[in-house]
């Protein structure tokens, strides 16, 4: 299934695509795409229900992030070689850990605001993985029971504050307002074959900037839900943002940053697409 969420700001409404690719109103069936509903439950009931019947909502509404209110927001940084070597870092041996703010997060075709006196803010298109359970202490070879499914995360960085002001931390650049586009959808695991051959792509003002795929992660899907359990409980909802490969504006000669007036159009096989105007 995709599952999106639709409307204004505050009040969007859970969705998904039919067989035609038409909206259909998921309001009468459950409240929103939260924590509550992101289960395996839910996938089940939802599949027993004829979509065709539902109310259409008309594509011209806002496309709302597709998780709501999740309890975390989680980074994993350099999971990819190339784009580690294109940063002058080395390649991670274990991963790389960090947190957005859940405040960051917004819509797929939502207008990303630059920070005040920003210079240095960059793209990154990354697969994102949504937990369906509780998880905890989860052996690799079972972490994909674990998962709801999938989407595409633009995680936008502001390098300065990430890298030359960070104290170590690389959370103060990943925070904004707005650096944490989800979505259009969640599409439901058992519609992506395999998530370690996905293709990633991300043009900037219609040049394509960023092209990977996700069998070149260092750590792999299954990895990083096993690796992260043992640090923390991981809850239904929680989205876990995988990584970029290279092609940023860092990682350019002479380097490239976002500006007022940019748009950025990301796509990932089978997640759909995003766009966003830089403001």
């Amino acid at each position: 299934m995709k599952l999106l969420r639709v409307g204004n700001h505050g009040n969007e409404r859970p969705a998904a695509l039919d067989k035609s690719g038409k909206i259909r109103d998921l309001s009468s069936q459950i409240k929103d795409l939260n924590p509550d509903s992101l289960n395996f439950e839910t996938i089940s009931k939802l599949k027993n229900i004829d979509l065709e019947q539902l109310p259409e909502i008309l594509k011209t509404h806002r496309i709302g992030p597709c998780v709501s209110k999740p309890e975390k927001f989680i980074g994993i940084g350099l999971n990819y070689s190339a784009h580690a070597k294109e940063t002058d870092a080395n390649a991670p041996k274990e991963p790389i850990v960090f947190f957005k703010a859940n405040s960051s997060i917004c819509g797929p075709h939502d207008d990303v605001c630059l920070p005040k006196d920003s210079s240095k803010s960059d793209w990154e298109v990354e697969l994102g993985v949504i937990i369906g359970k509780q998880t905890k202490n989860i052996s690799k070879d079972k972490s994909m029971d674990h998962i709801f499914g999938f989407c595409i995360v633009n995680d936008v960085s502001e390098r300065e504050y990430q890298l030359e002001r960070s104290s170590g931390q690389w959370d103060k650049g990943k925070a904004f307002d707005t650096f944490g586009p989800i979505g259009p959808y969640i599409v439901t695991k058992d519609e992506i074959k395999d998530v370690q051959n996905l293709n990633l792509q991300l043009k900037l003002n219609g040049k394509i900037m960023q092209k990977g795929n996700t069998q070149n992660m260092i750590f792999g899907v299954k990895h990083l839900v096993s690796y992260l359990s043992f640090f923390m409980t991981l809850k239904p909802g929680d989205i876990i943002t995988t990584g970029t490969p290279p092609g940023c504006g860092i990682g350019r000669k002479p380097q490239i940053f976002l500006k007022s007036g940019d748009e950025m159009e990301l796509q990932i096989d089978g997640l759909g697409s995003q766009k966003q105007k830089v403001k």
